[in-house]
């Protein structure tokens, strides 16, 4: 923690307290000009209008701000370029936090495969779409648990090194026309089944889609929501059965396009 509070130091806004209300008062004088209350100024970043009036007084001196009569004041080009410098170090900041702090301690969590202590190096993979540490270095992916499981329970792990390599799963959709066209009956539920014992996940959208499931004694897993949970679904490497009437299909098909996940359309119909 202290490494990151001396890294912090190089942040001119964040020196001082003085400064960061400086800045804030800039940047509302810049949002109002040329008719400024320090009243809703005061308001708006939490002090008082005396301490708005003496700030003022400074930034006038500094030549940060013109008056141009009562109420009235503007940001010269002085300060418009200190209020730039100010925001690309603050910039620099927020990257340095989000990249090399938050990046360090992010935690996600896994399914543990073998007793796992905290502190421990793990080993990751992806299986049943569902992220598994084991605990050792022995993969091409590793992270370190930051909390104890035994085997079959959650951990937490951050500090993640290599990258953890499976193979997206395939979409398999298959068009149930319209009620108004034939619906669920059209489709033959022996070639629902066959196509089904070759996926991992069957998903349903749309009244017809759902009784065609049913004909064909097949139990969804997922029937709300099937747009994204098909294309998340296949990005962790499940296959996915999706059946879907003719009007909602496209709607699953552009988020595949979006995901970049492949798919295929496939005839059901009965003979």
């Amino acid at each position: 923690m202290a490494e990151h509070a001396a890294e912090s130091e190089e942040f001119g806004v964040l020196r001082s307290k003085r400064n960061a209300t400086r800045y804030q008062i800039l940047v509302e004088i810049a949002e109002r000009q040329p008719a400024v209350n320090q009243r809703e100024v005061a308001d708006a970043i939490g002090i008082t209008a005396q301490a708005v009036s003496d700030y003022l007084g400074d930034l006038i001196e500094q030549d940060y701000v013109e008056k141009h009569g009562r109420g009235r004041y503007e940001v010269t080009k002085e300060g418009v370029d200190w209020l730039i410098s100010q925001t690309e170090e603050l910039r620099g900041f927020i990257q340095h936090v989000s990249e090399d702090v938050i990046g360090q301690v992010e935690v996600e969590t896994a399914i543990a495969t073998t007793d796992v202590a905290e502190g421990e190096t793990v080993s990751l993979t992806m299986r049943d779409g569902v992220l598994r540490a084991m605990a050792g270095d022995t993969g091409g992916a590793t992270a370190v648990a930051v909390t104890d499981a035994d085997a079959g329970g959650d951990v937490g792990i951050t500090n993640f090194q290599g990258v953890v390599e499976y193979d997206l799963g395939a979409v398999t959709a298959v068009s149930i026309p319209h009620v108004r066209d034939g619906g669920s009956r059209t489709v033959d539920p022996d070639r629902l089944r066959e196509l089904a014992a070759d996926h991992d996940l069957l998903a349903v959208a749309g009244v017809e889609a759902l009784v065609a499931a049913t004909d064909a004694d097949l139990e969804p897993d997922v029937r709300f929501g099937s747009a994204a949970a098909v294309q998340e679904a296949a990005t962790k490497g499940i296959d996915v059965l999706l059946l879907a009437t003719a009007t909602r299909l496209s709607a699953h098909t552009d988020e595949l396009r979006e995901g970049n996940v492949s798919y295929e359309v496939v005839d059901a119909a009965e003979e």
